[in-house]
């Protein structure tokens, strides 16, 4: 599956632990990523400095559905469920 244009979900709802160029600390869910274009699309994408988590993020259509509101609930609802339990 190839991604929609525009979209940018998987930029947005999830969460990222770990450092971004731009943002050391990554970014809480529901936050777009400063790398993220006007476009929609990543500006370090196919560079090492991309955080892991975004390179096993892959388009499919279960998560991508065929709106953008659907991946970003989708997303939405995965950070959630693997957020860790908090006291």
């Amino acid at each position: 599956m190839i991604c929609r244009p525009g979209c940018a979900a998987c930029c947005i709802a999830p969460s990222i632990s770990s450092p971004i160029p731009g943002m050391p600390h990554g970014k809480p869910a529901g936050v777009p990523c400063i790398q993220l274009t006007e476009e929609g699309r990543c500006k370090i994408f196919g560079k090492p400095e991309r955080p892991i988590v975004c390179l096993s993020l892959e388009p499919e259509p279960e998560m991508c559905g065929e709106t953008r509101e659907h991946a970003m609930t989708w997303l939405h609802a995965l950070e959630i469920s693997t957020s860790p339990v908090k006291s």
